[in-house]
């Protein structure tokens, strides 16, 4: 996946650092309450459509297009899901620390498809039949479970377990 110029810069000052960095997910159901979801070209895991909001982007706006770039699908933004912070190890040693915003969206065009780059597969699913998912997945979706979930965050002191543990891409 390319690096946003905007963090190439902040790491060539950095280094390997903690870089904390504003990201947004998309639970994405369709009419018949499936889930989209895209294999990461990075580690090869099943996720929820995800990125980096960029410099002057707005969340929802950073959103819609990260779902579009990823699995070829049009979205409109519902509500918002929840925020947390969220730490991530890439393979090349960067550290990070996202406090994402996760959306509930609604597909209104387009058509799943990888992009070949930030997606490998992409495909709807039941809730019921999702594929191996971890926890930070598991947690943005099972948030979003209905149109009228309220915005899920960890209570003050709250250690849950999906947000503590950095995922190793």
């Amino acid at each position: 996946m390319p690096v946003p110029a905007y963090v190439a810069k902040l790491r060539a000052h950095i280094g390997h650092d903690l870089l904390l960095l504003p990201g947004v997910s998309a639970v994405v159901r369709d009419r018949a309450g499936r889930v989209l979801l895209a294999r990461r070209g990075d580690n090869g895991r099943w996720s929820v459509p995800a990125g980096i909001v960029d410099p002057g982007e707005q969340p929802a706006d950073a959103v819609v297009r990260e779902v579009l770039e990823e699995t070829g699908v049009r979205v409109r933004v519902e509500s918002v899901g929840g925020v947390a912070t969220h730490p991530v190890v890439y393979p090349n040693g960067d550290t990070c620390r996202y406090l994402n915003v996760w959306f509930r969206c609604r597909p209104v065009g387009g058509e799943p498809r990888a992009d070949g780059d930030e997606s490998t597969e992409v495909g709807w699913f039941d809730p019921a039949d999702l594929p191996p998912l971890d926890d930070w997945s598991r947690l943005r979706i099972d948030t979003t479970a209905t149109e009228d979930s309220p915005t899920w965050y960890a209570g003050p002191g709250e250690k849950h377990p999906a947000l503590g543990q950095p995922d190793a891409l």
